[in-house]
């Protein structure tokens, strides 16, 4: 039996099905926009082959390893190595027996279906992963690796990737992408500005970041206005790199709008001598928040929230291995009162956008559908995170459509550090996509010339309109 089936996640009512199809069949091979997401940079820049499918599926995702340590394997197991030094598995046969032993786990999440489709589409498996095939699969994946044709540059055009966008710190130099730019290579890989290492009291480091920042950009870090005027510098030296986002990973979605007074004094205790308390941690990001709003008012970046995440929720594995180990949980996130001191300020804004995203479902019709319903600078990013699958993207569509319309969401972006999964994520979306149109159609709530519409909207104008790609 082929591991995929050309009807996955159609409707089973034959009708809408058929709906379904037509839909697909206008926009499964339109190129893949990826406004979002933590690819590597180096494997553009050097174009070096992966070094085998353990460390090309296995390793880097923590969506992997997330369940594999969730049934009593160890990470050490899986070569993932350790902040301590501590010795790990060097071998990836191993790492990999110990993976397709184990696939099972996955059934019925989006993880598998990722997997089964780059299995299928990029390296000819038809036969399923499991501790009798995983040599065999092991063996044909790795010779293939050793192929030009398998290297990051050609996988980008083979994806029909048109546009990517990586995230890096503001304390990163930015070299790979100076050398992607100099190589000459047509492929369009930006960075996105990502400064949760200089504006999270609570971030590792953080004052130590900060110094380093100000040495970066030359400003004066010792008063809020130079620090802020640093991060004024840096976001014009990332457009320089392409990008036109900043991305902000905060707990919460809070905001404030102090005085320049109260900024520079709640400036001044984070980066003073003494502890910080939880309270001016998140007072402080929550001016930062405004303050990124203004400077993406000042100069065109686009503005992401992505809220409502606990992480490192396993201190004993951060202590270990340190951040996205696949210990971030979600957490309820406001977004009506959170966000209210920042929409007071900038809310009508035209020339602003601000795309929110959420791991609290229960915002989608309450807050969130009609809060971009209403405010011009606010769009919806997609399903994110845990909810990046076939049934959290159809409650999406449902529950956001009714209240915001398609064209206040931002069609879909991956958001992933698997570089493999990149198309079976993006197919995913547009079957899911066209099968909730199709049942519009059949209900006679849109017309089908209508879908087609929508439907290529969302698999590619509206993330390349609103990423401004």
């Amino acid at each position: 039996m082929a591991l995929l089936h050309d009807d996955r996640l159609f409707p089973a009512d034959p009708a809408t099905r058929a709906v379904a199809r037509r839909l697909y069949q206008e926009v499964k091979d339109l190129p893949l926009i990826c406004p979002h997401g933590h690819t590597d940079p180096r494997w553009y820049a050097e174009n070096s082959a992966f070094p085998d499918p353990a460390r090309l599926f296995v390793v880097p995702d923590h969506y992997i390893f997330r369940m594999l340590y969730s049934q009593g394997m160890r990470l050490e197991d899986l070569g993932i190595p350790t902040q301590t030094g501590e010795p790990v598995e060097q071998d990836p046969r191993a790492i990999w027996r110990r993976f397709a032993a184990n696939y099972h786990l996955f059934r019925g999440t989006p993880t598998r279906m990722w997997l089964d489709h780059a299995f299928a589409t990029l390296f000819g498996i038809e036969e399923r992963l499991s501790r009798d095939t995983a040599d065999a699969i092991y063996d044909r994946i790795a010779a293939r690796l050793e192929e030009p044709d398998f290297r990051p540059r050609a996988l980008y055009e083979r994806f029909n990737i048109e546009a990517i966008a990586t995230t890096e710190s503001p304390l990163d130099d930015l070299r790979h992408h100076a050398a992607i730019r100099d190589s000459g290579w047509s492929g369009r890989v930006i960075t996105a500005y990502r400064p949760d290492p200089v504006v999270d009291p609570e971030f590792p480091g953080f004052r130590e970041n900060v110094q380093r920042f100000g040495e970066i950009t030359g400003c004066d870090v010792s008063t809020f206005a130079g620090y802020r005027e640093a991060h004024r510098r840096r976001r014009q030296y990332f457009k320089s790199f392409g990008a036109t986002s900043t991305d902000h990973g905060h707990p919460s979605a809070r905001t404030t709008d102090f005085s320049l007074v109260e900024v520079e004094t709640l400036y001044n205790r984070v980066m003073g001598q003494a502890p910080v308390t939880p309270e001016d941690a998140e007072l402080f990001r929550a001016q930062m928040l405004t303050e990124m709003a203004a400077l993406s008012l000042e100069d065109g970046l686009v503005m992401q929230i992505h809220p409502g995440s606990m992480r490192s929720h396993n201190p004993a594995l951060f202590a270990r291995f340190g951040r996205d180990m696949g210990a971030d949980i979600p957490t309820p996130t406001n977004y009506v009162q959170g966000l209210k001191p920042l929409l007071d300020r900038f809310g009508n804004e035209r020339n602003l956008t601000i795309i929110l995203f959420t791991l609290d479902e229960s915002t989608y019709s309450r807050e969130l559908a009609p809060l971009a319903g209403h405010y011009p600078c606010l769009k919806l990013g997609p399903a994110w995170w845990f909810y990046d699958s076939a049934e959290g993207m159809r409650r999406y569509r449902e529950l956001v459509t009714e209240t915001a319309g398609f064209y206040n969401t931002v069609g879909f972006n991956d958001d992933t550090r698997a570089f493999p999964s990149i198309p079976a994520r993006h197919d995913v979306a547009r079957r899911v996509d066209c099968s909730y149109l199709a049942e519009l159609v059949v209900t006679h709530r849109l017309d089908e010339d209508e879908a087609v519409e929508v439907a290529h909207d969302l698999a590619y104008r509206l993330a390349k309109e609103a990423y401004k790609l």
